[in-house]
């Protein structure tokens, strides 16, 4: 079966599990998966699993980045904050459907080949930085929409204060090896809605990029100009 047909079987899949957002469909379907998945994966790229790429981080499932990113009910004018770039695929598919991306990854080897990826896919709303993604991005605070890809103990509160009234945190939590719940969280004028949209499985959040690999303490950002 070629790529462009199992292409086609896994949406038809992610439509059958639920997800109605056809915009979301939209863009999983116009992101190339198989551009993220390490070379001995590739005949898995369009299955519905998680793959490893490195650095004890995986490549979320596809229904995983759907239901997220369907939680999160972005908008094409939304500036949205991404906590844990990974791959940079669910940043491929969250830049189609937003003004302006900025993610966050604490493994710089990882961003690097994520932004060589999102410039190879003319992204270029997107901006990424190496750092603690825990610790948000205060300079472009606040955001309407948040969406963190690995587990964290407790909602971060440090997020919740970078999210613009209206808006929508999307986070695991939970144990590394317990029960994690994906939350929806929407702020609003008298303080914040937390909703349970599945039960999830992530690896855990945590604070700080790598010494060897920068520091946390000077995080380091690249901006990508509109074409």
């Amino acid at each position: 079966m070629s790529l462009a047909a199992r292409k086609i079987r896994l949406i038809m899949q992610l439509r059958q599990s639920g997800i109605t957002d056809t915009r979301v469909l939209s863009a999983i379907e116009r992101v190339p998966r198989e551009l993220f998945v390490p070379a001995p994966f590739q005949d898995q790229a369009y299955e519905n699993r998680a793959l490893p790429i490195g650095h004890a981080q995986t490549l979320s499932q596809p229904e995983i980045v759907a239901i997220m990113t369907q939680a999160l009910q972005i908008g094409p004018r939304h500036k949205v904050l991404e906590i844990g770039t990974g791959s940079g695929y669910q940043a491929a598919v969250l830049a189609i459907l937003c003004r302006r991306l900025y993610t966050i990854e604490r493994h710089k080897p990882l961003l690097l080949e994520a932004e060589a990826r999102l410039l190879s896919l003319r992204r270029h709303n997107v901006t990424t930085r190496h750092g603690d993604g825990s610790a948000g991005w205060k300079e472009q605070a606040p955001f309407d929409r948040i969406m963190v890809t690995a587990a964290a103990a407790e909602v971060p509160q440090a997020l919740l204060a970078q999210l613009a009234v209206g808006g929508i945190l999307v986070v695991p939590v939970g144990p590394e090896r317990g029960n994690q719940e994906l939350i929806r969280v929407t702020r609003t004028e008298t303080g914040y809605e937390h909703e349970r949209v599945c039960d999830v499985r992530f690896v855990p959040l945590i604070s700080g990029a790598l010494p060897e690999e920068g520091g946390a303490d000077q995080p380091t950002s690249r901006k990508r100009a509109r074409s």
